[in-house]
């Protein structure tokens, strides 16, 4: 016996329509996250679980951690500790200051009095490590004002940048003020107070042509 006419329909509407799939259980999904990610998770079990409340903890500390340590390694030195060569030094100390002049004999040497918070030494910086590299023969020495203040204060050092030129016997032979836009100053003052090695080296090529000469 065939089923009513007004049945039908619903059976064929039942017959092609999607079956419902299971509803998936959500708390072993997050159980399989948190092995695999280290997340943490809780739900409120007064509440559907559709509607149930996740929070994720990320570990921060340790990645905060592994952050800094990777910033670290990769950071670049700052402006003021750089150098140009072997021939630009950093003084900590007045006694290192002092022993770095005796040590110099007759090399003409080179004070940049800087701050690390001032603008113009920032600027000027640059130049002034290729003048060193230009200058091999020269011995430059960077004193950080805030960290050596009583040597500062004694060499009558009150403004940045400052330069102090010294020479040998002659002691200090030069110092001034000095800004990107006056660089020149600087340059000017190398030519002046550096002609005693110009010199010396000139004398000992002719005596060596001279040598040769007679040796003929």
């Amino acid at each position: 016996m065939s089923p009513p006419t007004s049945f039908r329909s619903l059976y064929a509407s039942s017959s092609t329509r999607t079956p419902v799939s299971p509803p998936i259980r959500i708390i072993p999904l997050l159980n399989s996250f948190n092995r695999l990610y280290g997340l943490s998770f809780s739900t409120s079990s007064s509440l559907p679980s559709s509607s149930s409340n996740l929070f994720f903890s990320t570990r921060k500390q340790s990645l905060c951690i592994k952050v800094q340590a990777l910033t670290s390694e990769t950071e670049q030195p700052k402006w003021w500790e750089k150098k140009a060569g072997p021939n630009m030094i950093d003084i900590t100390s007045t006694e290192q200051f002092l022993n770095a002049l005796k040590d110099a004999g007759d090399r003409l040497v080179i004070v940049d009095f800087y701050g690390t918070w001032c603008g113009s030494c920032r600027a000027m910086f640059p130049k002034l490590c290729k003048t060193a590299e230009e200058h091999p023969e020269i011995l430059f020495l960077k004193v950080n004002f805030d960290e050596n203040k009583s040597l500062c204060k004694s060499l009558n050092v009150k403004v940045l940048p400052y330069f102090h030129l010294y020479r040998g016997s002659d002691g200090q032979v030069d110092s001034f003020s000095c800004s990107l836009a006056k660089f020149k100053k600087l340059r000017d003052a190398i030519v002046r107070h550096n002609v005693r090695i110009s010199t010396d080296h000139s004398s000992s090529v002719s005596e060596q042509i001279e040598d040769s000469t007679s040796s003929l």
